[in-house]
This record gives C-alpha cells, structure tokens and sequence, in this order.
C-alpha cells in the first residue's frame, strides 16, 4: 500500500478536524467576552492565568510566561508592566538571581482570576461532550482514546 493511501483521510476525518476548530474558536471567543466584561484585555487575563498555572518547579518568570504566552521577551514585559500599573500584579527580582523577575498577583488581581476561572470552567463543562466528540472523531482509529473519551464523559470529567 502507498504511502499515500496511507494517509488518506475520510469526510468524517474532516467534519471532526472542522467542528473541534469551531469549538475551539467559540470557546476562545467566549473566553476574550469574559475578560473583556471583567475590564481586562485578553492577553492580560492570559497573563494573570499562566502566573497562576505556571507548570510545577518553575516560577512565574518573564522569561517562562513569555513562553507559556509564546511571546517574545519585550512583550511579556510590557504586557506585565500593564498589570502592574492597574494593581493586578508586582514583580520582584529573585534573590538567588537579580537579572530574573518574579511576578505575583495581588488580591486584586486574584479576585479578577478567580471570577473568570470559574466563568470559563462553567463554559468547558457545558462544552465538555462536544469537545471530547470532536476529539475523539479527530483520532477514530485509536480505540485506547475513543475508550478514554468514552469514560470522561461517563464520569464528568471537567
């Protein structure tokens, strides 16, 4: 069999691809709506999230949210310089490295994540079925992910 046979993908392969990119973008969508409605610009709610969410191990650099952001470096600073200026966040040198800062939010800025969070995990749970459909309609040869999708939705994962 060639290698472009191999390849070749179904109608429903391209319904899934196309219906999980609309949900995506809706969710997105929905996603700058509510940081707009709580007075923030969405890269700045994006930013109060990857502070909050930084991976294990790591601290909230300008560097690491540049990257968690994909941002370039100058950017990530005056995204940060922004939150500082409206009181949602602060930035420290670290003690072990004066070049690195650190940034932190501040209540204020908590109580603005909090309130989207919970906004946007209302939205991923009333979107939970058709994301997981999407998906597992992206990947409908791998039984081990249909399986899995298939519990998800059995046990309200989201």
């Amino acid at each position: 069999m060639s290698s472009r046979r191999k390849e070749a993908l179904a109608d429903r392969d391209y319904r899934a691809l196309a219906r999980f990119r609309a949900l995506l973008r809706r969710f997105l969508k929905f996603s700058e709506s509510a940081a707009r409605s709580a007075g923030l610009h969405p890269h700045q709610h994006q930013l109060l999230l990857a502070v909050r969410g930084v991976p294990e191990g790591e601290l909230p650099t300008i560097g690491v949210l540049a990257r968690m952001l994909q941002l370039r470096h100058h950017s990530a600073v005056e995204l940060v310089d922004r939150l500082v200026r409206r009181g949602l966040v602060e930035r420290f040198q670290s003690e072990k490295d004066r070049r690195r800062v650190i940034v932190h939010i501040r209540p204020r800025g908590e109580r603005l994540l909090l309130k989207l969070t919970l906004m946007h995990r209302k939205e991923l749970r009333s979107a939970r079925v058709g994301l997981l459909h999407a998906l597992t309609g992206l990947f409908a040869d791998s039984r081990g992910l249909r399986l899995a999708g298939e519990r998800a939705r059995r046990s309200n994962v989201l």
